[in-house]
């Protein structure tokens, strides 16, 4: 067992240079596999998970959105049935000290509401407090460690922190896709040490997301948002071959309606990304894909400002900001989400937050509940967040707990805590 006073932030030592045999070993890579915990006998183990709690807080700290706690539930009552020792590992928000706000109590709270039948505890510091803790942990008894972003070795991966972690356990499971895309410790580190499989979840987000990539019914339809090109290149790049639609909305569109030769204002706009943006319409031409952007759009002095004002895209006022789509726009996307049998939706169109610039977000959730015939996936913590309607969410084909990881899965086929995996 790695000792308790484990606190550094050391890398991996370096192999070296490449050998002749690199090329056999590579070719070796590529055939190796992820198994899941459905595949293989777990059974009286302790199980060290990396799941995905990072849910939304009121300003009392209750839940606002537990999506994401349920969506771990079943990996965790599979596990449970089969006598193992549960150890979750978890994050919530991004804390950069040890800060009782962002404390896990509130999701054990809601994970006893979840599992009524087992044992559930908190360890506030797994370095430091009493090994009996571990060392008496009956079968189908849950620890779970408080929030791991308390700990800076965390984020600044440490060899030590990893074996940590591993040493607390016999088996690795990762069934945290919305933390796969990074390369935080506990996500990448512990399966180097035992043995790793995916989760129930890990599996049943590859699954939907790979049979979009590569066989998705038509038409396809991508809407996306956020705020910088620079980031989202490559994944415009992917998507413009395997979409007839993307619709760009939020402050990303922006940049594109500046690339069109269009004013936008005092909005956010990435003005040093316009020639990319660019590149990006000529290249979805050549792909006969079709990207929308905005023709009209809500605008406003500030995001909390209560007067708004519809104009067309070409007549932005100089001192104003895009916040929203406008009806145009709306009808347009209207159009081609009702006709469409694949939708991925990642982004907000608008600044939700406000009222008075929610509709073309509403609206764009409303549609995809009422296409009955369309596989719909959603994803993007701000998505989920802006559904008011609960029932809707219902009536979605598959909730994606990733944002970040759902868009880098979609560009590069796989993520770093896939690759921890494989064997």
């Amino acid at each position: 067992m790695v000792p308790n006073s484990a606190q550094g932030s050391e890398s991996e030592p370096s192999t070296g240079g490449k050998k002749t045999s690199d090329r056999i070993c590579l070719k070796k890579h590529f055939m190796k596999t992820v198994q899941y915990v459905d595949e293989v006998e777990i059974r009286d183990k302790k199980v060290l998970i990396r799941v995905d709690f990072d849910v939304s807080l009121n300003p009392d700290h209750s839940i606002a959105n537990d999506v994401r706690i349920k969506q771990n539930i079943p990996t965790l009552k599979y596990l449970l049935n089969n006598n193992n020792r549960l150890i979750c590992i978890a994050k919530l928000n991004r804390p950069k000290t040890r800060d009782p706000g962002h404390s896990l109590k509130p999701v054990v709270k809601r994970l006893r509401e979840y599992l009524v039948d087992y044992k559930i505890t908190l360890v506030d510091d797994f370095l430091t407090c009493d090994p009996k803790i571990f060392k008496d942990q009956k079968p189908n008894e849950i620890l779970v460690l408080e929030n791991i972003r308390f700990y800076p070795q965390e984020k600044d991966y440490s060899t030590l922190f990893a074996k940590r972690l591993a040493s607390l356990a016999d088996v690795y499971v990762n069934d945290g896709f919305a933390v796969s895309h990074r390369t935080d410790t506990s996500v990448i580190g512990p399966p180097k040490y035992i043995p790793g499989y995916g989760g129930l979840l890990l599996k049943k987000e590859l699954e939907m997301l790979s049979r979009i990539i590569k066989n998705p019914a038509k038409p396809t339809v991508a809407i996306i948002g956020g705020a910088k090109v620079s980031t989202k290149i490559g994944l415009v790049n992917k998507l413009v071959k395997i979409v007839d639609f993307l619709i760009i909305g939020g402050g990303l569109a922006n940049t594109f309606v500046c690339a069109q030769g269009h004013e936008v204002g005092t909005s956010f706009c990435e003005y040093e990304a316009v020639q990319q943006a660019r590149k990006l319409l000529a290249l979805a031409k050549g792909n006969r894909a079709h990207i929308v952007l905005p023709v009209d759009a809500v605008v406003a002095s500030s995001k909390d400002d209560k007067e708004t004002e519809v104009v067309k895209i070409e007549n932005i006022p100089p001192k104003k900001s895009i916040f929203d789509i406008g009806p145009e726009t709306k009808a347009q996307i209207g159009c081609i989400l009702a006709s469409a049998k694949t939708i991925i939706w990642n982004g907000p169109v608008g600044y939700f937050e406000n009222p008075a610039f929610r509709r073309g977000t509403d609206f764009i959730y409303y549609s995809i509940a009422h296409n009955k015939e369309a596989v719909s996936i959603v994803g993007g913590g701000d998505t989920l967040s802006a559904i008011s309607n609960k029932e809707y969410l219902d009536k979605i084909t598959h909730i994606s707990t990733g944002g970040g990881a759902m868009l880098e899965f979609i560009e590069k086929g796989t993520l770093p805590g896939i690759e921890a995996l494989k064997r």
